[in-house]
């Protein structure tokens, strides 16, 4: 019953994160300098396209979730799609901080705070998911 599920508040959340993915592939892809630049505050050239490829994933991540945006209502599993890739970075971004050697404020916070908040998105998103199909009794049968 999608009575009890609050989708302006998903939608809210879809759209932060279709808006958050569109920023970061849109520099990363586009301006890669600019990102090593907000990042680490140091110049450095992507000669190995690495974070164009980063860039790539974000796109990724722009084009589900703008579909789930657009078809959740109507099929809940993109929910949990959508959870899953963001799981997907849930240790990426530590593990870069870790390893880089220069960081901006903003690199700090945005590398740290990545992967509660992908934690936390997936959480809501896999809640809201279940609570819609608990009440279609959608469940696994053995076979």
């Amino acid at each position: 019953m999608k009575s009890q599920v609050n989708i302006k508040a998903i939608n809210g959340l879809l759209l932060f994160l279709v808006l958050l993915d569109l920023v970061l592939f849109s520099i990363c892809l586009f301006f890669p300098a600019q990102w090593v630049k907000l990042m680490h505050g140091i110049d450095s050239e992507d000669t190995l396209g690495l974070i164009r490829r980063l860039g790539a994933v974000w796109l990724g991540f722009f084009i589900f979730q703008t579909i789930a945006l657009f078809y959740w209502r109507t099929h809940s599993w993109w929910l949990v799609l959508v959870a899953g890739i963001r799981l997907t970075e849930s240790f990426s971004d530590w593990i870069y901080w870790y390893f880089s050697d220069h960081h901006t404020w903003f690199g700090h916070f945005g590398l740290l705070i990545a992967p509660p908040g992908n934690w936390l998105f997936a959480f809501i998103l896999i809640k809201t998911f279940l609570s819609i199909n608990e009440h279609n009794n959608y469940q696994l049968e053995d076979k």
